[in-house]
């Protein structure tokens, strides 16, 4: 996947799309709650995200299902593979000192993440 970095607010509407699946401009505006943003505003996100061949849609009369193009797990691999190598020069060991230094974990979520680690050295 070329990069293309979603915004918020884009990744919002593609959280709905991601759970969805299929789905019609009702559907969306259904799943955001009040102060609904305008259709007109959604719409704009759409094509956007169209752009960035990140969705897609089939047309039905003059109704449009939209779909994602991408999966969630492929996008966000993508984004921290990115971020790794802009932030951390590609060095994983260094994010994870970053990480592990900053993110204030405790030492049960710490055992967590080395238990996630040990389980993937032994597959």
């Amino acid at each position: 996947m070329k990069e293309q970095k979603l915004t918020d607010t884009e990744i919002v509407l593609m959280e709905i799309l991601w759970q969805k699946e299929k789905v019609f401009m009702k559907d969306i505006l259904e799943e955001y709650a009040e102060p609904k943003p305008a259709a007109t505003t959604i719409a704009t996100l759409l094509k956007r995200m169209q752009n960035k061949d990140l969705i897609g849609y089939k047309t039905y009369g003059n109704s449009r299902e939209y779909f994602p193009k991408v999966k969630k797990e492929d996008y966000f691999q993508e984004e921290m593979t990115s971020m790794i190598d802009r932030f951390f020069n590609n060095s994983v060991s260094q994010f994870a000192s970053f990480f592990t230094s900053n993110a204030k974990l405790s030492q049960k979520q710490l055992k967590e993440l080395r238990d996630i680690i040990d389980k993937e050295i032994t597959d």
